[in-house]
């Protein structure tokens, strides 16, 4: 069953792949604060469907959840606003090497202290040259 998850996100990748050059596109016509709602509302609208006909949980259990957890709306509402005004100004690769670089470097700081309530796994050396590794490769890729 681990492979259907690791295809799923694969093919989860592809599709922002493709999302941060259309989101792209659609902000150059729009204006990039209109593009990231639109692009939100569309998949709010995607969602509402999916809920109404496949759900099985409780929508009225938002009204019990810690508060912090209903902010990660708000992170992707930045995440999608950040990529429709880069993309069209950095490319897709370039846009994605940081965003990656982002998304790595603070996993590994949540990693390391547990934080949000994750479990701890602790840095080591070869952790950390990975990461550096990581962030030349940024400077590489971008370096005229």
């Amino acid at each position: 069953m681990q492979w259907f998850y690791l295809l799923m996100t694969l093919a989860g990748g592809i599709a922002i792949g493709i999302q941060a050059v259309i989101n792209g596109g659609l902000g150059k016509k729009l204006g990039v604060i209109e593009a990231a709602f639109i692009s939100f509302l569309i998949g709010t609208v995607a969602l509402f469907f999916v809920v109404l006909f496949f759900g099985k949980g409780n929508l009225l259990a938002v009204f019990e959840v810690p508060k912090g957890q209903l902010m990660g709306g708000l992170l992707g509402a930045f995440y999608v606003f950040v990529m429709v005004m880069a993309v069209p100004k950095i490319g897709v690769t370039a846009a994605f090497f940081s965003i990656i670089a982002g998304q790595i470097l603070m996993s590994a700081m949540i990693d390391h202290f547990g934080l949000f309530g994750g479990q701890t796994f602790l840095l080591d050396t070869k952790k950390v040259i990975a990461i550096i590794l990581m962030l030349a490769s940024i400077y590489l890729y971008n370096h005229k």
